[in-house]
């Protein structure tokens, strides 16, 4: 079974009399240990359908499903909480909060377990991306670009979830920085059996993705090509982490009256 999947999906706005698509009867699905890219042009409704797999919106028709359930049925907020994870093109971090203040922000918020040490645990996702701590400790408008899109991806990483959406995460990236993140990327996919989803127009995160979808005029086209994932030294496996890079963590925390995203 697909860990998400979208069936038969129709996206589209009144105007006037007449029913404008963006997306139109598309269907597909992601699995863990995979890097997607969603690749189209501006106006593709590539963005669109990043809000539909992350319940910051819903299709008019069709069905958005992780793990066979309607995430309707989950309940958005309850799914957007413990289930997908977001990364933006602009980053919207917190401009006055420190780096590892700004992923201690996402671990308030999930219903999923973690380890109690919480700021030893962003410490070490931010060393982890590299992010070393006297930058963690800076406020992140004080960070490069580059700098801050890994906080974001830190961020996303903090909750443990199994899927990790990307909108054009490196479109306000120099080349040598796009590549960087994208093997960050391919090493979560890879390395700790994540769903990565990037949405896109370009080329190089395309061709370095296990699966490329390209939206046109609201129609999904599916092709696949074996992917080039790099060979990392002695890479971490995602749940040997809290005993190899944060520590022992000490008895887990149950998390109850959960803030809504």
């Amino acid at each position: 079974m697909a860990l998400l999947s979208v069936d038969n999906i129709n996206y589209y706005y009144q105007d006037g009399d007449v029913l404008r698509y963006i997306l139109r009867d598309i269907s597909c699905s992601f699995d863990r240990g995979t890097f997607y890219t969603v690749l189209g042009e501006s106006g593709s409704g590539k963005t669109t359908l990043l809000a539909l797999l992350s319940a910051l919106d819903q299709p008019k028709t069709g069905t958005v499903r992780y793990e066979g359930v309607d995430i309707k049925s989950i309940g958005y907020d309850k799914y957007r909480r413990n289930n997908v994870s977001i990364i933006f093109q602009a980053y919207n971090l917190v401009p006055y909060m420190t780096a590892v203040e700004n992923v201690r922000v996402a671990m308030s918020i999930t219903d999923n377990q973690l380890p109690n040490d919480l700021e030893s645990v962003a410490y070490n996702l931010l060393d982890y991306i590299g992010i070393s701590k006297d930058r963690a400790d800076r406020t992140v408008n004080k960070l490069s670009g580059g700098e801050q899109q890994r906080v974001a991806i830190a961020r996303a990483l903090a909750t443990n979830v199994d899927v990790i959406l990307a909108d054009e995460p490196t479109g306000n990236l120099d080349e040598d920085m796009e590549t960087e993140i994208v093997q960050i990327f391919k090493r979560l996919a890879h390395d700790h059996n994540k769903c990565v989803i990037v949405v896109s127009h370009s080329s190089q995160i395309a061709n370095e993705s296990d699966v490329v979808f390209r939206l046109r005029k609201g129609k999904f086209e599916s092709y696949e090509f074996p992917g080039q994932a790099q060979q990392w030294e002695q890479p971490p496996q995602w749940e040997q982490l809290p005993q190899q890079q944060w520590g022992q963590p000490r008895q887990e925390q149950q998390w109850s009256q959960p803030q809504p995203q």
